[in-house]
């Protein structure tokens, strides 16, 4: 529980650093210097965690794939935080979990009860409510998280096409590899001379992605998943205390109620998850 915490509270000062090298330079480059500089952390991991054999992989193709769409989701995240606050953005991704059930239920025939369909009827009203379209307050930057929050959902589905020889490190490892071979593909149309006094900030950046992702592995590897996943929630409050830190922001409260309820159905779902695998 530890583990995951810290994990999350890593990632969280990532989208924080994110958001201030968003004003200066692309996502792209910000994706592809952090994956770049992150890529050795990875391969030192996997080869510690998991052996040589945690560097082999029997279906390239899918980690391929699921690299598009890790760079897709991150391009989509970092540029909605150039247009909003950090707590919002990081409230509205929280509905992965109920494009994942949907997903699920159309395209893989799983079955989901009438519990679990409330649940995600109920996390996208919260969205509604953050988003609110039609008020005066309402942005497009604000369906980008979720938007973001329906590519991880892809990309987390396609882990299901990995193969089972395939140990989470490897998984670790070539996310990174493929995400900073395909944005260094895409990154000379949009490159700019990085400034020299934000070094420090690319290095933390991948230092604070690999460092979250690698704890929360191991977190979801020493615990059940009914125990840990919920401590994902605590990103909000790690994102509201670092936006008002840095930024002065403070979401209002009709943003609190949206969150809360997303918040709410999402923790539901993994309580119910767990209640039905016992």
């Amino acid at each position: 529980m530890a583990l995951m915490c810290i994990g999350v509270a890593f990632l969280t000062v990532n989208d924080a650093i994110a958001k201030t090298l968003t004003q200066t330079y692309s996502p792209l480059q910000i994706l592809f210097l952090r994956n770049i500089i992150a890529l050795p952390f990875a391969f030192l991991i996997a080869l510690r965690m998991g052996g040589t054999g945690a560097l082999r992989s029997y279906r390239p193709t899918v980690h391929l794939l699921r690299g598009i769409l890790w760079v897709a989701g991150t391009f989509l995240f970092f540029t909605s935080l150039r247009f909003l606050q950090l707590a919002e953005a990081t409230a509205l991704i929280f509905v992965a979990p109920f494009f994942i059930i949907a997903l699920s239920a159309a395209f893989l025939g799983e079955r989901v009860g009438w519990r679990r369909w409330s649940a995600v009827i109920a996390g996208f009203a919260g969205v509604l409510i953050v988003v609110r379209p039609g008020s005066a307050t309402f942005q497009l930057a604000s369906l980008l998280p979720v938007a973001t929050a329906f590519v991880y959902a892809l990309m987390m589905l396609g882990s299901r096409f990995v193969d089972s020889r395939e140990s989470v490190w490897t998984l670790l490892f070539y996310l990174t590899a493929t995400s900073a071979l395909l944005s260094a593909v895409l990154v000379p149309f949009v490159w700019i001379p990085m400034q020299i006094e934000h070094l420090w900030l690319f290095v933390a950046i991948a230092m604070c992605g690999t460092a979250g992702i690698t704890m929360m592995t191991q977190a979801f590897r020493l615990a059940p998943a009914s125990v840990v996943a919920p401590l994902d929630y605590t990103a909000l409050l790690w994102a509201t205390l670092l936006g008002w830190l840095i930024w002065s922001e403070m979401p209002d409260t009709v943003t609190f109620i949206g969150a809360g309820i997303i918040i709410t159905s999402g923790v539901w779902i993994i309580l119910r998850e767990r209640r039905r695998r016992v």
